[in-house]
């Protein structure tokens, strides 16, 4: 278990977007359970396309001829580290480019926010004949350039320093897995271009408090050293919040919920050691003050073994 790595989109993005949080929300860095092995780096190119049409306003499920389809592309680099075999460190760093295909908004893009994680397994071992592991995570991420906020659904971020905590289990009998998790996610207020702006009541500030966020995840399937095939339920959830009003634009501190099912992908090109392809396909089913998307993305990624290159060194010394 320990020497197979996924790398599908970054968990859940640490900072959600109207528009864009399906693309992001599924690097399946922190959200499987699958660890790089000591001193090896894997590293890779991800491209994501979301698009949608219907959106949740509140809980009316409508469109809106002024902005027709709203669609999200996604290019992001993102790598693993090998501390231990039990501790990786990661990382996601991505560019969005977002539009609707009708009305006046002008599309945005731009670098979004660095996202860094610890993955720790403290706990792997075996009941029966099966394998048992959990996993605790922490990651931090914050803009990487000053992109404008308060321009949602277009925006390419949300502007908010985000801190997370996950739980995770992994249960594997054979080669069939079984994955849950839950997330925790505290975000700083945000700072918009303007001094007063209204919710459900009037705000005379530039100041945006942002409401903390839950994630529940349960993914299922098969997994070898070939690679893997899951099916995947994602539950996102706003503590606190307001809808959106009437034929408004969404603001960044709605309730923001969806409820999403999708497969994922993984496969270890043999004849190539350390390459592998990776990909995933995710449905908004129901929402709230959320567009019903549509996600695909997929990536190439490859694992770098300098534990090799450190041997073959120290065996270099020994000869000389």
């Amino acid at each position: 278990m320990k020497n197979i790595f996924g790398f599908v989109l970054k968990g859940i993005a640490m900072s959600l977007v109207f528009t864009a949080m399906t693309i992001i929300s599924y690097a399946q860095t922190d959200i499987d359970a699958l660890m790089m092995s000591k001193n090896n780096f894997c590293t890779g190119l991800m491209y994501g396309n979301s698009s949608w049409k219907n959106y949740w306003e509140g809980t009316l499920k409508r469109d809106n001829q002024n902005l027709g389809t709203v669609s999200s592309q996604m290019i992001g680099i993102m790598g693993n580290y090998g501390i231990k075999d039990n501790l990786n460190i990661l990382f996601s760093v991505p560019y969005f480019n977002n539009k609707a295909s009708a009305g006046t908004l002008i599309g945005r893009s731009g670098l979004q926010d660095l996202t860094l994680t610890l993955k720790w397994m403290p706990i792997e071992t075996t009941i029966g004949k099966a394998d048992f592991a959990l996993y605790a995570l922490g990651s931090y991420s914050t803009p990487l350039t000053n992109y404008v906020k308060d321009y949602l659904p277009l925006s390419i971020g949300l502007g908010s320093n985000t801190t997370m905590g996950r739980l995770m289990a992994d249960y594997q009998l054979g080669n069939f897995f079984t994955t849950v998790s839950a997330a925790y996610f505290s975000r700083s207020n945000v700072t918009i271009d303007r001094i007063a702006y209204y919710t459900t009541r009037m705000h005379y500030t530039n100041q945006v408090e942002m409401p903390t966020m839950n994630n529940f995840n349960f993914r299922t399937g098969y997994r070898s050293g070939k690679g893997y095939a899951e099916a995947i339920v994602d539950i996102m959830q706003t503590n606190g919040g307001f809808d959106m009003t009437r034929n408004n634009m969404p603001f960044l501190s709605n309730q923001m919920n969806a409820s999403r099912v999708g497969f994922g992908f993984k496969y270890n090109f043999g004849k190539v050691e350390g390459l592998s392809a990776v990909g995933n396909a995710m449905y908004t089913i129901a929402g709230r003050n959320m567009g019903q998307a549509t996600s695909i993305s997929a990536g190439m990624f490859y694992i770098l073994d300098f534990s090799k290159s450190s041997n073959n060194q120290n065996e270099s010394d020994e000869n000389k």
